[in-house]
């Protein structure tokens, strides 16, 4: 289901699914949240709700927040580009194209997975949700009142997550930032082996 609305779009919305999903599924059991991405940025707001905070959070190329008087980021532009040339080209120029870092199999993935949405709703997302994101330092006071154990994911490559994943491991209490050598935004699957591992790893330390 993807809503023609824009308004359908918001953080808050994409948080009161997740946190559905997760009283659904797990009901009082603990649990481990987390995501790639904007994901990463909706499992991090559902912690920062304190509702019910989970038992332990993942961060994976957390979306970078909006600089002050930067009046268009990088997620504007792209669904500008969705709207004047088309998801296959805007994806090709933002998403999975040379510019991503991503070998030739990884980048078929993520063109994918993004052709199966459909482009009203990216745009949608791209511009109500990421494109006014908040910075780690805007979030700073939150961030320090954290007490959830934080594995944070990334590729040295990343220039788009690299510095906001700096950041949030800064003010996260007990946050463990993993910078994923000749990796870039889609660590997960630039570096399956390391990032499973890591998983396992840090999954193993909440038991």
């Amino acid at each position: 289901e993807a809503p023609e609305a824009a308004s359908a779009y918001t953080p808050a919305r994409l948080s009161e699914d997740l946190e559905r999903v997760r009283v659904e599924h797990a009901g009082g059991d603990p649990t481990v949240v987390g995501g790639l991405s904007m994901g990463a940025g909706i499992a991090l707001r559902v912690a920062l709700s304190g509702a019910s905070p989970p038992f332990g959070l993942v961060l994976m190329a957390p979306p970078p927040g909006r600089k002050p008087g930067v009046e268009r980021g990088w997620a504007r532009e792209f669904a500008d580009a969705i709207e004047r040339d088309g998801l296959d080209a805007a994806g090709d120029r933002f998403a999975w194209g040379a510019a991503s870092g991503l070998d030739p199999a990884s980048g078929r993935l993520v063109r994918q997975g993004f052709l199966e949405h459909p482009p009203h709703a990216l745009v949608h997302l791209l511009r109500n949700v990421l494109d006014d994101w908040p910075s780690a330092d805007a979030q700073a006071d939150a961030l320090a009142g954290l007490r959830t154990a934080c594995l944070i994911v990334v590729g040295e490559r990343d220039a788009l997550s690299l510095a906001e994943a700096r950041a949030l491991a800064d003010r996260i209490p007990d946050a463990r930032l993993e910078v994923v050598p000749d990796a870039g935004h889609v660590v997960n699957l630039a570096a399956r082996d390391r990032v499973n591992a890591l998983l396992e790893d840090f999954l193993s330390g909440l038991a």
